[in-house]
C-alpha cells in the first residue's frame, strides 16, 4: 500500500528525490571532512616521521663517520705497533678534523691504556678499561662498534665510544683503538630543530641508545636519563629496527603523537613526539567547521522544502487530481474545478499549466475518437496478409473519421508501367479502372507528392492551371500522401472532396498515420512474398551443402524409414537417392555391410547402434573403390524445437586418415627403433671392445674399429637428417636455396657419399651441351644419393646402375635405373609413402627406414618438378623432371 502511494504521490517522490540529493551531500560532506581530517593527520604523521628519519640519518652518518675513523686508524702500522710518537701525530690530526671527539686512545689486549691523546695527566683518569662494555665487545668482533652512552670519568660529560679491535696475521688479539664522542655534539641538531617550533606545542625530539638512555636531547640536562617504562611500546620495536608513527599516552596521561626511526649503525633510535591536541589542531578544527556548515545547509534545505511544498507540490497535486478525473472519465467536483480555476489565474508557469490542462480536456475527446479509429486500423493491418482486404478496411476508417466520401490507394503496376488503383471507396468502378497515371506525367498531383516525398494538395482542381488527375468524378479538391515503401512498388493515398477545401496540418497528420498503416500492409505483403522465396532459396542452399559434404548423413523417421540421405550415402550403398528415400534403415545399411571386410562384426555393431535410440559410435572397415577405408558411425536423436523426438540421425564419418596416421606412427616406431638399434649396437660393441682392459689392440685394429664406429655414427646422422627433412616437408616449411650447378658434379658427389658405394657399376650418361641447372645443390644431392643407394642395395651386386640425363625446352629429365628384381606391382602405388619399405624383414642387413623416396619426392616437388616410377618388366627406373629455367624467388 505504501509503495503504491509512493508511485502516485509526486510529493513523496520529490521528498525521496530531495532526500537522495541532500542525503548524498550530507554524507559526502561528512566523508570529505572525515577523509580530509584523516588525510591531514596522515600528512602530519608523515612529516613527523620524515623529521625523525632525517635526524636518524644525520646521527647515523655521524656514527658511521666515527666508525670509519677508527676503522681507518686501525690500518696504520704505528697504531698496530703502539708507536707513541707516530700515534701522537695521527691522533692529533683526527681530533683536529673531528671536534666532537673528546679522546683518542689505544688499549692493549688486557684493556690497559697504551697511549691517548690529548696527553697529560688530566686528559684521562685510570688505565684499566677491561671492564668497559665496549672493550669486551671488541674482543668478539672485527667490526667497529658504538657503545651505550655513559659519563666520562675525565670530563664528567656524557659520551659514547666508537671502538674497533686489532688483530695480527695469526688472529691474535692486539687490543683496541677507540674514540670518545661527546653526546652534547649530537644534541646540537636537536636544539636547532626544537627552536623552530612554538614552545606551546610541547614538541620533543630525543635519541635513545640500546639501554633506553637518552643520548641526544635539546635539553642536555636530560642526557643519559632513562626513557619512562610507559613508552616501552615505542622503544621495544624501535630498538628492533622498526620505524612507525603511533598515538600513545605519556607518563603524565597526555595523549601524544610518537614517530620513531631506528639508527641502524649504532643500534639507537630517534623519537619525535608532541601532544595530539597540538599536532591535530588544524584537522580537528576543519572537521568541526564542516559540521557547522552541514547544520546550516540542513536548515536552508528544510526552508527550501517548505517553500517547494507550498508553491509547487500542492498546486501540482490539485492539477494531478483534476487530470485523474479526466483520464478516468469521472466528473470533477466543484471544489476541484474552483481550485483549478484559481490556479489558472496565476501568471506563472503553474497558471499556464492549469490553463493548458483545461484546453487539453477539450481536445482529448476529439483525439480519443481519432485514436480509436487508428487502433481499429492497426488491428486491420495485422489481421490479414491479403493487402486488398486490409487497404479497403483502412479506407473505410478514413471515410468514417475524416468525413470524406471518396478515397483511393494507387500503386505502380511494374508490368504495365502505370499507376493503377489498388483499393477505393466512394468512386465508381469505371473511374477506378480509368485511372492510369503515367510516371512521366508532370501535372499529376500523385506524382508531385511522390517526387516531393511529402503530402501535396490542390484545394480546387478547376482553378489549378497545372495539377490535375484524370477522370471526372465530381471532385474539386484532392490530397495525395505518398506511401514510403521500401520493398513494394511506389504507392500513394488519394483523398477526394466534392468541394474546394484546404486540408489543415492536423488533418494531414492524421491522414499520414493512415498512410503509414497502408504502407505497413503493402510492405507486409511484399516481405511475405520475398521471405517465402528466400526460405525456399535457403532450403536449396542447405540441401546443396549437406549433399556436398564428404560425410554420409541419413535421417530416419519414427517409423524407421529413411526421410533424407545425401549423395555420400548413395555412393556407399550403390543406390540412388530415390531408392534410399522411404526404404527401411536396416535395408540401407545392409548394402554398406556387403562391402565390409568383416560383415558379421559390422552387422552386429551397426544393429546395436541403431537399436540404442541415442548417441552411439562404432567403426566399420570397408573395401570401397579399390581400397580399404574406415567409417565411424555416429547415431543421434533428432528433436523438434520443443525437444520432442521426431526420429533418429546417422552420420558416417570417413576416418581413414586417422587409421593411416596410426599406421604411420607404428611404422615410425618400428623403423626408427630398428634403424637406431643396429648402428648403436655396433658403436657400443666396438667402443666396449676398444675400452677392454684385458686386450691391447694394434693400431690397424683400432683404426678398423674406429672406422666402423664413424660409419655407424654417419648412418645415425643420416637417419636424423631424414626425419628432420621429412618433418619440414609434411609441415610445408621446406625451402630450397637455388644456385646454378652442373648436374655431373651433383651426380659424382652423390655417388661418392652413397652407402653402399656403386663403384664401377655406375654408368653416367649426361649430354655435353646440358647447361647448368638452377637447383638447391644439397637437396638434389640427397635425391640422387638415395636413388643410387636403393639401386646398390636392392638390385644385386652384379646389376649395373644407369644415370641418364636429357632436356627439352622446359624440363631437365633425369633417370636412375637398374637391372635388379624390380618393385612388385602391388607395391608401386605406395612406393613414395613415408616408412614404406618393400623389404618387410627387419633383420635384412640392407633394409632401410622407408623415408628415402618420400624425401626424394618432397625435395623434387619443392623445386616445382616431379618424380615417378616408370613401368618396367625388369629392374626399377625412377624418372625426375625439373624446370629448366624456373622463375627465381
Amino acid at each position: 500500500m505504501k509503495l503504491r502511494r509512493f508511485k502516485h504521490d509526486l510529493g513523496l517522490k520529490l521528498m525521496a528525490l530531495y532526500t537522495l540529493f541532500v542525503g548524498p551531500v550530507v554524507v559526502s560532506i561528512l566523508l570529505i571532512a572525515n577523509s580530509t581530517q584523516t588525510h591531514l593527520e596522515e600528512n602530519i604523521k608523515a612529516a613527523d616521521l620524515a623529521l625523525a628519519r632525517s635526524i636518524a640519518q644525520e646521527t647515523d652518518l655521524a656514527m658511521r663517520n666515527a666508525m670509519t675513523a677508527v676503522r681507518g686508524l686501525k690500518t696504520y702500522p704505528s697504531v698496530i705497533d703502539s708507536n707513541p710518537d707516530n700515534m701522537k701525530l695521527l691522533f692529533s690530526t683526527v681530533m683536529s678534523a673531528r671536534p666532537d671527539i673528546d679522546l683518542v686512545y689505544r688499549l692493549d689486549p688486557q684493556g690497559f691504556m697504551l697511549f691517548h691523546y690529548p696527553m697529560g695527566p688530566n686528559s684521562t683518569i685510570g688505565n684499566d678499561f677491561s671492564s668497559q662494555e665496549y672493550f669486551q665487545r671488541t674482543q668478539i668482533t672485527t667490526k667497529p662498534i658504538i657503545s651505550k652512552g655513559y659519563i666520562s670519568p675525565t670530563t664528567n660529560q656524557p659520551i659514547t665510544t666508537a671502538a674497533i679491535s686489532l688483530w695480527d696475521s695469526e688472529a691474535n688479539f692486539l687490543g683496541a683503538i677507540a674514540t670518545d664522542i661527546e653526546l652534547e655534539a649530537l644534541s646540537q641538531t636537536l636544539v636547532k630543530i626544537s627552536q623552530e617550533y612554538d614552545p606551546e606545542e610541547c614538541f620533543e625530539v630525543v635519541t635513545v641508545d640500546s639501554n633506553n638512555q637518552i643520548v641526544a636531547h635539546p635539553n642536555t640536562d636530560k642526557l643519559l636519563q632513562q626513557i619512562p617504562e610507559s613508552l616501552s611500546n615505542i622503544t621495544e620495536p624501535l630498538l628492533l629496527g622498526r620505524a612507525d608513527t603511533i598515538i600513545s599516552t605519556d607518563e603524565n596521561g597526555i595523549e601524544r603523537l610518537y614517530s620513531y626511526v631506528p639508527i641502524s649503525s649504532a643500534g639507537w633510535g630517534v623519537i619525535v613526539s608532541r601532544p595530539t591536541a597540538k599536532a591535530f589542531a588544524i584537522p580537528r578544527t576543519f572537521f568541526r567547521g564542516s559540521l557547522i556548515a552541514l547544520t546550516i545547509f540542513s536548515i536552508i534545505g528544510i526552508f527550501f522544502w517548505i517553500s517547494l511544498t507550498q508553491l509547487v507540490i500542492q498546486p501540482l497535486g490539485n492539477i494531478a487530481a483534476y487530470s485523474h478525473t479526466i483520464g478516468q472519465k469521472e466528473p470533477a467536483t466543484q471544489i476541484q474545478k474552483d481550485t483549478l480555476v484559481s490556479i489558472a489565474t496565476q501568471p506563472d508557469q503553474m497558471g499556464r499549466l492549469a490553463r493548458s490542462l483545461i484546453r487539453m480536456e477539450e481536445a482529448i475527446e476529439s483525439r480519443l475518437n481519432e485514436l480509436s479509429t487508428l487502433l481499429q486500423t492497426s488491428a486491420s493491418v495485422v489481421s490479414s496478409l491479403d493487402h486488398e482486404i486490409v487497404l479497403n478496411r483502412i479506407l473505410e476508417q478514413v471515410e468514417y473519421l475524416m468525413n470524406v466520401k471518396m478515397s483511393a490507394i494507387v500503386a505502380l503496376d511494374e508490368k504495365k508501367g502505370f499507376f493503377r488503383v489498388q483499393a477505393s471507396r466512394g468512386i465508381s468502378k469505371q473511374f477506378a479502372d480509368q485511372i492510369a497515371i503515367n510516371p512521366g506525367d508532370s501535372y499529376s498531383v500523385t506524382l508531385e507528392a511522390l517526387r516531393r516525398s511529402a503530402p501535396f494538395q490542390v484545394n480546387d482542381i478547376e482553378k489549378s492551371m497545372f495539377f490535375h488527375d484524370v477522370g471526372d468524378e465530381g471532385y474539386r479538391s484532392i490530397l495525395t500522401i505518398p506511401l514510403n515503401t521500401q520493398y513494394a512498388p511506389q504507392s500513394a493515398l488519394l483523398i477526394f472532396r466534392p468541394d474546394p477545401h484546404t486540408f489543415t496540418l492536423q488533418e494531414i497528420d492524421l491522414l499520414s498515420n493512415f498512410a503509414n498503416h497502408a504502407t505497413m500492409a503493402i510492405e507486409n505483403a511484399a516481405l511475405y512474398a520475398r521471405s517465402d522465396m528466400r526460405l525456399q532459396e535457403q532450403t536449396r542452399r542447405i540441401e546443396a551443402l549437406i549433399q556436398s559434404i564428404n560425410d554420409g548423413i541419413i535421417f530416419e523417421g519414427s517409423d524407421g524409414r529413411v526421410i533424407y540421405a545425401n549423395r555420400r550415402i548413395s555412393d556407399l550403398t550403390n543406390l540412388t537417392l530415390t531408392e534410399i528415400t522411404g526404404a527401411k534403415i536396416n535395408t540401407v545399411f545392409e548394402h554398406i555391410i556387403e562391402k565390409a571386410n568383416h560383415p558379421d562384426e559390422a552387422r552386429e555393431n551397426i544393429c546395436l547402434a541403431l537399436e540404442s535410440h541415442g548417441e552411439q559410435e562404432t567403426e566399420i572397415e570397408l573395401y570401397f573403390q579399390g581400397r580399404t577405408i574406415w567409417l565411424r558411425l555416429y547415431t543421434f536423436n533428432v528433436t523438434d524445437t520443443n525437444g520432442m523426438p521426431i526420429g533418429q540421425g546417422q552420420l558416417l564419418n570417413d576416418i581413414t586418415a586417422y587409421h593411416e596416421l596410426d599406421r604411420m606412427k607404428s611404422n615410425l616406431i618400428s623403423a626408427v627403433s630398428h634403424e637406431l638399434r643396429t648402428p648403436l649396437a655396433s658403436i657400443k660393441g666396438y667402443a666396449s671392445t676398444l675400452l677392454a682392459d684385458d686386450v691391447e689392440w694394434d693400431i690397424e685394429s683400432q683404426q678398423e674399429f674406429l672406422s666402423i664406429i664413424s660409419d655407424e655414427a654417419d648412418q645415425l646422422s643420416t637417419l636424423v637428417s631424414e626425419l628432420l627433412d621429412l618433418s619440414r616437408i609434411e609441415a610445408g616449411k621446406l625451402t630450397v636455396k637455388r644456385q646454378l650447378c652442373h648436374l655431373e658434379d651433383i651426380v659424382n658427389f652423390a655417388a661418392q657419399r652413397a652407402v653402399p658405394k656403386p663403384n664401377q657399376r655406375l654408368r653416367v650418361n649426361i649430354p655435353d651441351d646440358l647447361a647448368p641447372i638452377y637447383v638447391d645443390r644439397r637437396r638434389m644431392e640427397v635425391v640422387l644419393r638415395n636413388l643410387i643407394e636403393n639401386a646398390a642395395k636392392y638390385a644385386g651386386d652384379q646389376s649395373p646402375i644407369f644415370i641418364k640425363a636429357s632436356f627439352d625446352e622446359e624440363n631437365v629429365i633425369i633417370q636412375v635405373k637398374d637391372e635388379g628384381p624390380g618393385i612388385p606391382d602391388n607395391e608401386r602405388q605406395n612406393i613414395f609413402d613415408c616408412f614404406h619399405n618393400t623389404d618387410k624383414s627387419l633383420t635384412n642387413p640392407v633394409s632401410g627406414s622407408g623415408l628415402g623416396l618420400a624425401i626424394c619426392q618432397g625435395f623434387v616437388q619443392a623445386h616445382g618438378g616431379d618424380i615417378w616410377l616408370e613401368p618396367k618388366e625388369q629392374g626399377a627406373c625412377f624418372t625426375i623432371t625439373l624446370p629448366y629455367h624456373p622463375t627465381e624467388g
